[in-house]
């Protein structure tokens, strides 16, 4: 039997994401990766450009993460989190208390980003509720922001950004207004928080970086603002450093360069260095005291099942101990200085509107992209995997990578706008 049977014998019955299935081309197959390379079942080997979503911080397959899982895994994989704990969960609970700024000292796990944005909203809301003011039961959100595609996670997305306009039906309405980045921006936000301060539970915000909804950045100010803005009209301020936290942005946190700690912060993708599926919302010291109470109606009623897993939280401690051991943030540094002289010559190309970079993201944004599915393949011709969306070309490569094998993942990106085809010319 051909040993990739498996492919074709499959297909039929899966459902892939952000496809339409009658019109998409075949996925890529993949029978193996290792560290910066994924494998494929035909044998060829691509360059990974965007580590699995983000998520493949240190590379694939790295030896510490996975003898770390594999000894958990030969003591106890899984026991559920209700009633019962286990070192690995506590070990990893207290390691991000004491890496995160301020008093984000109470970690609850969760298994995804979209859910930990999700309990990040109900923190919020009950811990209002739980003191006594009932009404606020709204967020502000960003344009450009994404926060996920689970339902609540939906609503304080931008709703024009394309992939969730289908369920405005569905969704709650919140209050979706224009990042402060200047003074103007700022004062608009300022009065939309005065006519709806009674309602406002709190505002939530990818710090730095709007990741999926266009890889847009702000600069510190811009966060330091929100803080401002949140405690004058007596809103928590809810950080979604799903994308960013880890080192993405250059620091550790994205939050730290601006100085500011949020109420709540979500974190995922990097957490287990994109082996397993973890995520975790942890709150400040004064959002959990209003849960802390007698009254077991103040609880906290959430509770998913495979939460503070074994082997993920495993894994995040490994993932974790490789930050400690290995020179990660000079390396996105060298990465980011890397991105930023060989991303340079796209400037001025034709159809380029911009090219940007900040910590180990790279984009180079283009006036439009005409076949996003031709445009994919093109880079898979050239032997690495980079998957635009929108208008928009990106790298956020594994931090491990070697400089020859980015300078292979940059050369690609400037030749394929050089020819032309990402702005539909040809």
């Amino acid at each position: 039997m051909d040993r990739n049977h498996w492919i074709a014998a499959g297909l039929d019955h899966v459902w892939l994401p952000y496809t339409q299935m009658k019109t998409a081309r075949p996925p890529l197959a993949v029978a193996r990766t290792d560290g910066c390379r994924i494998v494929l079942a035909d044998g060829r080997e691509l360059i990974d450009g965007i580590a699995s979503w983000w998520t493949a911080c240190h590379g694939y397959n790295h030896p510490h993460i996975r003898q770390a899982v594999e000894r958990q895994l030969a003591t106890m994989p899984h026991v559920m989190f209700g009633g019962l704990v286990h070192e690995q969960a506590l070990i990893l609970a207290r390691r991000l208390a004491a890496l995160l700024p301020g008093d984000l000292d109470r970690v609850f796990f969760s298994e995804s980003g979209s859910v930990a944005v999700e309990i990040a909203m109900k923190m919020a809301q009950q811990c209002w509720i739980n003191r006594g003011e009932p009404g606020k039961t709204k967020f502000v959100a960003f344009k450009g922001g994404y926060h996920g595609d689970t339902t609540g996670a939906m609503a304080v997305s931008d709703p024009d950004a394309g992939m969730h306009d289908v369920f405005r039906g569905l969704l709650p309405d919140h209050v979706i207004v224009d990042l402060p980045r200047d003074a103007a921006s700022g004062d608009a936000l300022e009065l939309v928080l005065a006519r709806h301060a009674e309602s406002i539970a709190g505002l939530i915000v990818e710090p730095l970086v709007q990741g999926a909804g266009g890889m847009r950045f702000h600069d510190a100010a811009t966060l330091q603002r929100l803080r401002a803005v949140a405690d004058r009209c007596g809103a928590l301020l809810i950080f979604d450093e799903i994308f960013t936290g880890f080192g993405r942005t250059g620091t550790m946190f994205a939050c730290e360069q601006a100085g500011v700690s949020p109420d709540i912060v979500t974190l995922s993708k990097a957490l287990t260095g994109g082996t397993l599926p973890l995520a975790t919302t942890v709150a400040r010291k004064g959002v959990f005291e209003a849960f802390w109470s007698d009254d077991p109606k103040k609880a906290l009623m959430h509770g998913p099942t495979y939460m503070g897993n074994a082997l993920a939280c495993a894994a995040a401690n490994a993932s974790l101990d490789l930050f400690d051991r290995e020179p990660r943030l000079a390396q996105v540094a060298a990465i980011s200085k890397q991105m930023a002289a060989e991303l340079a010559p796209c400037r001025g190309m034709p159809g380029v509107k911009d090219v940007r970079v900040m910590g180990g993201i790279g984009v180079v944004e283009m006036e439009r992209i005409a076949d996003l599915q031709a445009l994919r393949a093109r880079f898979v011709e050239e032997g690495v995997f980079i998957r635009p969306f929108g208008a928009i070309i990106y790298l956020t490569p594994p931090f491990a990578i070697e400089p020859h094998d980015l300078s292979r993942l940059t050369a690609a990106i400037v030749k394929v706008v050089g020819e032309g085809i990402a702005g539909g010319s040809e």
